[in-house]
Order: C-alpha cells, then structure tokens, then sequence
C-alpha cells in the first residue's frame, strides 16, 4: 500500500527512500521530531510496535481502550457492532466476591474478544469479535460451534485455540472439545477446526489462559496457589500431554510468555520467578515488590519489559528488564 504524506521527510529524497531510512529507527526518537514523522509511525506501511488493549468498566457501559507507548496516552478504541448488541455481566448477586470474567487475546496482530457471561449465565459471543488496529475497525470472526464461557483461550502462530468451557449449561462433550481458528486464511475462509480433544471435563471450571512455550500450549485449571491440574498441547503433534512437576508447582499466579522466557507472579508476597524448562524449575528475578503484590494479569513483550495489572494499586506497573 502506497501512502501520500502531506510534507518531505527528508528534504533531498523522495519520500519512498526516505520512509526506508526512518523504518530503521525506534518509533519513539521520530515521534518527538515533527508531525510528518508522527503520521509515518501511525501509517500501514511503518513496523508495527507494541501497544496495551485493555477493558474498563463504566457503570453502565464498556469501554476498550489502547495504551500507545510512542505518544505515551490512551485512546478509546471506536465502539464495537452494536447488533448484536454487547450485553456484558462482570458481577451477580450469587457470586459476591468474583468478578466474572472477559476473555481476550492478541493475534497476528489484533485484538479478539473470545468469550464472556451475559445475562441468565449465557455465552456473551456467538461470534468472535476482532479489532483490526491498522483500520481502527471491528469485525467479526467466524461463528463459534460451541459459544462458551469459563474456558481455555489460548493462541500460537497466528491462530485462535479455545478449550472446554460452560455454555448455557454444563455439558461433558463441551468440556472436552478444542478447536482451532487460522487467522493467516483469508477472511472468506475463516472456520474452526476441531483439533484433539481433552480426556475430562476438569478444564471448565475457571477463565484460564493457555500460554505458547517453546511450541506447545501450557495452562492450568484453576488460578492462584490453589491446587491444580496442569497441561501442555504439542502444536506439532496435534497431542495433549501432563505439564512438567516444576512448571506445575510454581504456577501460584498471573503468568506471561515473552519469546522464550515465561514468567509469574506470587500475588501474596509480590515476587516475579522465570521458568528454567533446562532443570524444571523457577528462578526468582525479584523477591518481594509492594508493586506485584494483588497481582490479577501481566503480559511480556518487546524481550525486555513486562507490563502487570493490580487492582490494589489501581493502576499498570512496566518492569524494565
């Protein structure tokens, strides 16, 4: 795609040349020169870098909101389709002290809404709901066989993977399933694929998230220090099989993935531990942060920094690695 800027980059040179030598630098040393350089790093053609998604709950209303670190602001993503119209329902009487939950993830480049609780205990999308951040659009994915909540979400080389999960109500074959969704197909082909199945129903009983590791997916049934059961997918071989002991008995809380390192948080005493898979264990990078304590999510990107979210402290932590 060709893009027209209304002034020169770099006087001397057509602005095709000069857009080959602006690419090389990071986004935010030319975002603090001029504004023909702020419209480059915002256009279709420039690398792609790394940004926040988040969810805020107003009274009567959601909001989906992206964090941009170049301009160091949040912007309030445009409003998902209003038909059908998005009913979500974070708290119920019968649950005092949980807060139900909203499952996203990021693919090949957008943002997917995967599953959530509307009113009466129902699945909240009948179809995925992705945002495309190149056309600042919603769309939506291809219908879910099975619309569910409370399952395993996961992704892993452009692709969607979901597992498990309560639809209406309980139901064993439900809990068993996992599918796959190919983002890199064209829109027109977009399906879901069922992959191998769980041998059990013991994966439907929280929110969960399955974290890509060094070509598999790993996720556990249950979050915090609770005791759990542990699984790993092997992409490749289409086959599930038990999560390592020392990967299993230090996944106490939120954890993250970051190209070939996985990290977690203890919520309890706020430490941060890196998986060493060589020996199967965890090594503690930090002993104690009042910052990590209460910990609910974190995410890593860019192999230097991870970003986590405390409700304690009502506000977003970045670590500089």
């Amino acid at each position: 795609m060709e893009v027209e800027f209304e002034s020169v980059l770099l006087p001397g040179l057509p602005n095709h040349l000069a857009h080959l030598c602006l690419s090389t630098l990071h986004p935010s040393v030319l975002y603090r020169v001029c504004r023909s350089w702020q419209r480059l790093i915002y256009s279709p053609t420039f690398p792609p870098f790394l940004s926040l998604y988040t969810v805020l709950f107003r009274p009567n209303s959601v909001e989906f909101c992206c964090f941009d670190p170049i301009s160091s602001k949040w912007r309030v993503l445009p409003s998902p389709p209003s038909e059908p119209p998005l009913r979500l329902l974070r708290r119920h009487p019968s649950f005092i002290s949980r807060i139900l939950p909203i499952q996203s993830l990021a693919v090949s480049g957008r943002l997917v809404l995967i599953s959530a609780t509307m009113n009466k205990f129902l699945p909240a999308f009948t179809y995925p709901l992705v945002f495309d951040p190149l056309s600042s659009n919603w769309s939506f994915g291809p219908p879910l066989s099975n619309p569910r909540r409370w399952c395993v979400a996961g992704s892993a080389r452009d692709s969607v993977y979901i597992a498990s999960g309560v639809g209406a109500q309980y139901n064993g074959d439900v809990a068993r399933s996992v599918e796959k969704w190919d983002m890199n197909k064209k829109v027109s082909d977009w399906n879901w694929e069922k992959m191998a199945s769980l041998k059990d129903g013991r994966f439907s009983r929280e929110a969960v998230e399955a974290l890509e590791y060094r070509g598999k997916l790993c996720t556990v049934n249950i979050n915090g220090k609770a005791s759990k059961d542990g699984i790993v997918y092997d992409l490749l071989t289409n086959q599930w099989e038990e999560m390592p002991r020392g990967m299993l008995a230090g996944w106490i809380g939120p954890a993250a993935v970051d190209d070939d390192f996985m990290y977690v948080v203890d919520q309890e005493n706020g430490s941060l531990s890196k998986y060493n898979a060589e020996n199967d264990c965890w090594e503690r990078l930090i002993n104690s942060s009042e910052h990590l304590k209460g910990a609910e999510h974190i995410a890593a990107g860019g192999g230097k920094s991870l970003c986590s979210l405390c409700r304690r402290w009502e506000r977003l932590l970045l670590l500089i690695f």
